[in-house]
């Protein structure tokens, strides 16, 4: 767990950010420069430098670079179903388009 992001209290641009110092950390332990991984990732190389610098990036841009550097299995926990909590959750119907 502790190379796991905790995000629970962070705010949306710590969040970012530190996705993007973490994607520049995998980078560099690849050996990388930022040239490299534009073009294994095809990303353009001002895209990675304003991710790893401030965090802002297009979901398509993020897949591709996390494909290139080879993490692209930490996004499989991203929107996971959660776990049942309660009775009322498991004996819940599921809630039907447009309603609550």
């Amino acid at each position: 767990m502790d190379n796991m992001l905790s995000i629970e209290f962070d705010s949306p641009d710590a969040v970012r950010s530190a996705i993007g110092q973490r994607a520049k950390a995998a980078r560099l332990v690849l050996g990388w420069t930022r040239k490299t991984l534009a073009a294994r990732s095809g990303v353009a190389e001002s895209t990675i430098k304003r991710f790893e610098l401030t965090g802002h990036i297009g979901t398509a841009a993020l897949v591709q670079i996390a494909m290139a550097l080879g993490v692209l299995d930490s996004f499989g926990a991203l929107f996971a179903p959660r776990a049942i909590q309660t009775i009322a959750q498991a004996t819940a119907s599921p809630r039907q388009r447009g309603s609550l």
